[in-house]
């Protein structure tokens, strides 16, 4: 969409008299990661997932949500947005996979005693998954859709069957699965990393805290700590 106003892009989506209303939802899908647009250039281009030219981030799709609502086919036209990510916290082992990455929100506590490297899977975190390993390993965990709802699980197999486990501070049931009905459908790749959320109430609470320290006035040692770790 280069080189075009506006005006001619809303002509051409129907909306030949709302520039401004074009403009929010450029401005709408370029802060969900969806199209780039070069302020110089006035150059607009849809994202892709991969490398990012001339820089070390890698482009991932993020395909809906795990543990919540029904599944949607997992492919880069469903994206709702990207999220960048460097290669170097990526890894070199999973960067080179890049075109096979995609990424779906953890909802919920079901497995929020799993551990991917050196995180845990959280309500809210990013969960990369690798779409080309369909024929995960023992113990690995997965993103498998089951009656239409998809699940981040831990796979393990036994003679004949399969078991979907969760690891979670509450008590979840497991998911048992004859191994002749498992196919590649039911298995939608393996979680390679884990993106945590930051923690967006963590500034707040510190400076809530600096306030109230700051309204008690003059305190011994004792009562400053005290009122500190309330």
């Amino acid at each position: 969409m280069s080189g075009l106003t506006l005006r001619e892009i809303g002509r051409n989506i129907g909306e030949p008299d709302s520039p401004q209303k074009i403009k929010h939802h450029l401005n709408q899908l370029a802060q969900r990661g969806l199209v780039r647009i070069d302020k110089r250039t006035k150059k607009i281009e849809r994202v892709k997932s991969g490398k990012v030219g001339g820089t070390r981030l890698i482009s991932i799709p993020i395909l809906g949500s795990a543990n919540c609502g029904e599944a949607l086919i997992y492919a880069d036209e469903y994206a709702e947005g990207y999220v960048r990510v460097s290669s170097r916290i990526l890894g070199n082992d999973i960067a080179k996979r890049s075109k096979d990455l995609f990424a779906v929100r953890a909802v919920g506590e079901s497995m929020n005693r799993a551990r991917i490297g050196n995180n845990t899977i959280d309500d809210g975190d990013y969960v990369i998954i690798d779409k080309g390993r369909i024929s995960p390993k023992n113990n690995e965990y997965v993103l498998s859709v089951i009656d239409g709802m998809a699940n981040i699980k831990k796979l393990i197999k036994t003679d004949g069957q399969i078991v979907l486990l969760s690891e979670s501070s509450h008590d979840f049931p497991p998911i048992y699965i004859h191994a002749d009905d498992v196919d590649r459908h039911l298995i939608n790749g393996v979680a390679v990393k884990v993106m945590k959320r930051p923690d967006e109430f963590a500034g707040m609470r510190d400076a809530s805290g600096r306030d109230i320290l700051k309204n008690l006035g003059p305190q011994s040692k004792e009562e400053h700590a005290y009122y500190k770790n309330i």
